[in-house]
């Protein structure tokens, strides 16, 4: 039997089950071989899906900053025949997570390939941001040291104004508001800036203005996960 990759998505905030679609429900109780960013998170998702369901027998292989995939195990099991799942830590894998790499060798053996549906605090974020959603650019992290991180700013700002394309970004949590002053610090008065926290959390909080209007009132963000997005005007 031929083997097939799931791409399968995980909540980004916990005990938010309602995001994801049937066809994960389904997939996770059958599939018994997983490349995960982290076991733990990942054992306890499928625990929470299938509380019925032995979790024991199921076997994980890490994949994330630390731990490169083996590309030995994934051909064994390839030649067992068996399904393959690949699952970050939350939202979707391959998608600034672990597992583009899983993929690829999918490919060159000619498997099929499932992406599930699911959310992705980077689509979700542009969806709710009223900036252009038909020319887009992910930048992942951006630089965290001066004077790289106001240059990169700048860069994006001036590619945006050319191509009028939203550029979005991320950072980690509790530089949250750091990144938002040196935003407000190196764009123009007229950039729209759309700050996304904690998509389908309990603390979602998502809104869009331009800088100038930013500096009026600026908020003091919390330090959990926030997508940012700039579109020059």
């Amino acid at each position: 039997m031929a083997t097939t990759l799931y791409l399968i998505p995980l909540p980004l905030s916990p005990n938010k089950l309602e995001a994801l679609p049937a066809q994960v429900w389904k997939v996770t109780e059958i599939i018994k071989h997983f490349f995960v960013e982290d076991v733990r998170t990942c054992r306890r998702f499928i625990k929470e899906l299938h509380p019925a369901l032995n979790v024991e027998p199921i076997l994980f292989q890490e994949v994330n900053q630390h731990t490169s995939p083996d590309r030995k195990v994934f051909k064994e099991w390839v030649k067992a025949g068996v399904d393959i799942g690949v699952m970050s830590e939350a939202g979707c894998p391959g998608i600034a997570d672990p597992g583009a790499e899983v993929v690829s060798w999918a490919h060159e053996l000619s498997l099929k390939v499932v992406p599930l549906t699911g959310p992705s605090s980077i689509t979700l974020a542009l969806m709710a941001s009223g900036l252009s959603g038909q020319n887009f650019a992910f930048n992942g992290y951006l630089p965290v040291k001066e004077p790289e991180r106001s240059k990169r700013i700048k860069e994006l700002e001036q590619h945006s104004a050319k191509n009028q394309q939203t550029q979005s970004f991320i950072e980690t949590p509790y530089r949250n508001n750091n990144l938002l002053a040196d935003l407000l610090k190196n764009c123009s008065a007229n950039t729209l800036i759309a700050i996304a926290q904690d998509v389908t959390g309990d603390k979602e909080w998502i809104k869009t203005k331009t800088v100038a209007e930013w500096k009026k009132q600026i908020p003091k963000l919390e330090k959990l996960p926030t997508v940012f997005s700039l579109l020059a005007g």
